[in-house]
């Protein structure tokens, strides 16, 4: 389906050049690419499609879209939760 999932930036490093971030997606831990979005800052949430962070958005609507997905049961399944994901903090 390829959804895109909003998220919170939890850290930012540089990796080869390439800036990149942690980012919870409730409770889901990802490693994202944030070259896109250079002036997004740790504690912003973001939009993420296919590992790349497209758009910054506010807390309100990440959280309601967060919680649509969980209710239509998409969650896991876009993230692909069973695979890789990591502990949060």
């Amino acid at each position: 389906m390829c959804l895109g999932i909003p998220g919170k930036v939890l850290a930012i490093v540089e990796d080869g050049g390439v800036r990149m971030g942690k980012v919870d997606f409730d409770g889901i831990v990802k490693d994202v690419c944030l070259a896109y979005l250079p002036d997004i800052q740790v504690g912003d949430y973001t939009i993420v499609h296919v590992g790349f962070a497209i758009t910054q958005l506010d807390e309100a609507s990440a959280r309601e879209s967060l919680a649509l997905f969980h209710e239509l049961g998409i969650l896991e399944e876009e993230l692909g939760a069973s695979e890789d994901t990591e502990a949060g903090p």
